[in-house]
């Protein structure tokens, strides 16, 4: 009941302002200062504010934020164990993405079978696979920026 009354004259305070506002022939901010005046008393009207004060007076409602703080609590709990378990969960993401890139061994003709099985060995290799192993073992470590430098020399840096 007093809440109410308090956003009752709250309303009724800023359509005042507003009109006052709207006297000074600022019309567009006193348009939007009524608006606002007019929440308070909707909210009443719509018998939030009622409900509203009703749930923060009630006991059980105090005790459901607790249940509530309680199982966040427990959930925290869990990813604090589970952190000091050793492995994160970027490591175990990293372990399941390089497990899916070893399907295929690269410059393997045939696809590995992982950590358990090993590869097939072809008997005659192709001209395919061939070509691949040579440019892999022409490139040095330090080859591998040689097409930027040269887009950077063809470009006068």
């Amino acid at each position: 009941m007093i809440a109410e009354t308090i956003c009752s004259a709250a309303s009724a305070a800023g359509l005042g302002i507003a009109a006052v506002t709207a006297y000074r022939k600022r019309f567009l901010t006193a348009t939007r200062i009524a608006a606002y005046s007019l929440v308070p008393i909707g909210l009443v009207l719509t018998g939030v504010v009622e409900w509203v004060s009703g749930i923060a007076f009630k006991p059980s409602v105090w005790i459901g934020f607790g249940v509530l703080g309680l199982a966040w609590v427990l959930f925290m709990t869990t990813r604090a164990v589970e952190r000091r378990s050793g492995t994160t969960r970027a490591e175990r993401k990293a372990a399941r993405a390089a497990e899916r890139n070893e399907a295929v061994a690269p410059g393997a003709s045939a696809p590995s079978l992982g950590a358990g099985g090993q590869a097939r060995p072809t008997s005659v290799p192709s001209a395919a696979t061939a070509k691949p192993k040579k440019k892999q073992e022409a490139a040095a470590p330090g080859d591998d920026f040689s097409d930027i430098e040269a887009i950077l020399k063809k470009h006068g840096i």
